[in-house]
């Protein structure tokens, strides 16, 4: 069996090929404009992509990449470009994009649904291809070779026009690789207020994120922060959930925790279907209490 990755950051080439071993037998690499790493797939692609071109334009090259390899499965990255890139290749190969897959069974995919309420299993028809965050697979360790083949840039008969790019700080820790995270949401009245959060990361050994509108309503926070479905996509093995309602876009982010604490006024807030264990209070007592305690 051969498996294809199509991923764009550091951390994604690596732990998708990672993951693709443990479901193939042979793992190729492929990504637009960066170099690809070495050393974690059989065979690596380089797709070329002009300075100043936006990078759903290097179609043509990803897809001479699945028509060379001919893959039995395709995992995708699950970042915005990304996720166009291999709908495209998709497409032409007759087939849907199953998306959000949290983990695999022979050829049988679980992926989640309503914020991780329900879950789906299900059969690709065809070609496979899915979105997928590592946190699918056991943890593993990237091996392979250091081939690497260019692909040569091919500009689509349409081609978007890239008007302008804009630096997104990041900030903070990574939160991904962290075993505690400690989530901010509209609970909190006051920026100021999120040092209460922080001060409880601190006492459990922890890093603060926060909710989509932490980020982008009010920038109390940086973006590269935010947990959700169009965010990060975390497997923590302890998540508090302070002052977040819990709705689907938010908990997709943290489907795969091993362990949920919510505090929430609202004693119907959807968190505490989810949370393994809830606190209904004010955060604003029941966080100095927390602390106080732990």
């Amino acid at each position: 069996m051969k498996a294809l990755v199509l991923a764009e950051s550091l951390d994604g080439q690596r732990d998708l090929c990672a993951g693709a071993r443990q479901i193939a037998d042979e793992v190729v690499l492929a990504v637009v404009k960066g170099a690809p790493q070495t050393g974690i797939a059989d065979k690596a692609y380089d797709v070329e992509l002009p300075e100043g071109e936006a990078a759903e334009n290097a179609v043509a090259g990803v897809q001479a990449v699945y028509d060379a390899e001919q893959p039995d499965v395709v995992l995708i990255e699950p970042t915005p470009r990304n996720k166009i890139l291999g709908g495209m290749v998709a497409a032409k190969a007759g087939a849907s994009v199953i998306s959000d897959v949290a983990s695999f069974d022979g050829d049988t995919v679980t992926n989640m649904y309503f914020g991780g309420l329900a879950e789906m299993k299900q059969k690709a028809t065809g070609a496979k291809f899915y979105t997928v965050a590592a946190t699918a697979f056991q943890p593993g360790e990237a091996t392979g070779t250091d081939t690497v083949e260019t692909i040569a840039y091919t500009a689509p008969a349409k081609a978007l026009v890239l008007k302008g790019t804009k630096e997104v700080p990041r900030e903070g820790a990574d939160l991904t690789k962290c075993d505690v995270v400690i989530g901010a949401g509209r609970g909190f009245a006051e920026e100021a207020d999120l040092q209460m959060a922080r001060d409880l990361a601190a006492k459990v050994g922890g890093e603060l994120g926060c909710s989509r509108p932490l980020a982008e309503n009010v920038d109390w926070m940086p973006r590269n922060l935010y947990i959700g479905v169009s965010g990060l996509n975390l497997a923590p093995k302890a998540y508090f959930a302070l002052g977040i309602s819990g709705q689907m876009q938010h908990m997709v982010g943290v489907t795969n925790a091993e362990t949920i604490i919510a505090v929430n006024k609202d004693q119907n807030a959807p968190i505490f279907k989810q949370a393994d264990y809830g606190i209904v209070g004010d955060l604003y007592k029941v966080i100095p209490a927390l602390i106080e305690k732990l």
